[in-house]
């Protein structure tokens, strides 16, 4: 009995070709947004003495501290920032493997080694492009300043993290003490990263000019909206509530026409408390226009509510063009609410 669990608990199972496909998309987008995001850093922020959060920001402090108070060779200087990166990635990383658990390992291991690796492999090529044209990326010729210098390594920070978000994974880092004060002392996320990100931006004062930390504070407000736009995982669609005498045209329209599935809600007016039906649908953005049209066809006087969701998950709504068989089923008439207010005198 003992040896059938033990088979049962390592029997491995084969992976369908769709869960192969997800898992290899999956990684695409870990190693583009690592990489995209070590380009941000290595090309425009680093190189110009921007000031930032997260483990970059604390090895352009090592990097500035190195210069201005000790005489360490600029080669070394120069590569200050990728052993940082790597040691504090790897130091917050086999912490948050033991406080966060196997899970926590999986979905991080990627982003810590890969963001610091692509950092070390940039370093050269910043290197050749500056003894070529004598400036840093965005920092130099007719159009160059370390505003655009700043904005396009806020850009491409926030795009590379994004991405990585998008599917789950992380980016490791200063990502982890967060993750460890929600499970611990329930401290919200968001409040706890910028408190960490804005504290180490305050520290490289101590090493850096005013400039160059306000810089770093625009850095890290544009990566965190750039972050915002591109990381909600699944993609943003619209969501359409309609309340309509003609419901059931308006339903078979929407199965039929538009290629959407439906939800019918049964609800009660609130002033006449007297029986309705709600459809509830969700759809992308171009078939918003079509939608409207094809129900003002319909019924004028229909009642619409149209919002924006952050994601959809579920079976269908990725499938274009299905064909639905209408059911043929008793339709369930909507119950008539109680309220306990009501006197017992109908309006």
């Amino acid at each position: 009995m003992a040896e059938e669990n033990v088979k049962k608990k390592f029997t491995f199972t084969k992976p369908t070709k769709r869960q192969v496909e997800k898992f290899l998309l999956n990684l695409l987008f870990i190693v583009l947004g690592n990489a995209i995001t070590a380009a941000g850093a290595a090309f425009f922020i680093v190189p110009n003495g921007f000031a930032m959060g997260g483990t970059t920001g604390l090895g352009i402090f090592v990097k500035n501290m190195l210069k201005n108070f000790t005489s360490v060779g600029e080669q070394w200087t120069e590569w200050a920032v990728q052993i940082t990166v790597y040691t504090a990635n790897i130091a917050l990383f086999l912490l948050g493997t033991v406080l966060l658990g196997k899970k926590f390992a999986v979905a991080t291991g990627a982003g810590t080694f890969l963001y610091p690796t692509f950092l070390t492999i940039y370093q050269p090529l910043q290197t050749a492009y500056k003894e070529t044209y004598g400036y840093n990326m965005g920092a130099g010729g007719d159009l160059g300043s370390p505003l655009l210098a700043m904005l396009c390594g806020a850009l491409l920070f926030g795009l590379g993290v994004g991405l990585v978000l998008r599917v789950g994974a992380s980016t490791g880092g200063t990502d982890i003490p967060p993750l460890i004060l929600k499970k611990f002392f329930n401290t919200p996320v968001s409040v706890s990263m910028w408190c960490i990100d804005f504290s180490i931006v305050a520290l490289n004062l101590i090493a850096a000019p005013l400039e160059s930390v306000l810089y770093g504070a625009i850095i890290t407000l544009v990566s965190s909206v750039v972050v915002g736009k591109i990381s909600p995982i699944g993609m943003k669609r619209i969501q359409v509530k309609i309340i309509s005498m003609h419901y059931k045209e308006i339903r078979d329209m929407i199965i039929l026409k538009v290629s959407r599935g439906v939800t019918v809600l049964y609800g009660q007016t609130g002033y006449l408390k007297q029986p309705c039906h709600m459809i509830l649908t969700v759809i992308s953005s171009r078939q918003l226009v079509r939608l409207k049209s094809e129900v003002q066809k319909i019924d004028p006087n229909a009642f619409m509510t149209i919002s924006t969701v952050s994601e959809v998950r579920g079976k269908g709504f990725h499938t274009e063009g299905v064909e639905f068989l209408m059911p043929q089923e008793k339709e369930v008439p909507p119950q008539m609410v109680s309220d306990e207010t009501d006197d017992g005198q109908s309006e």
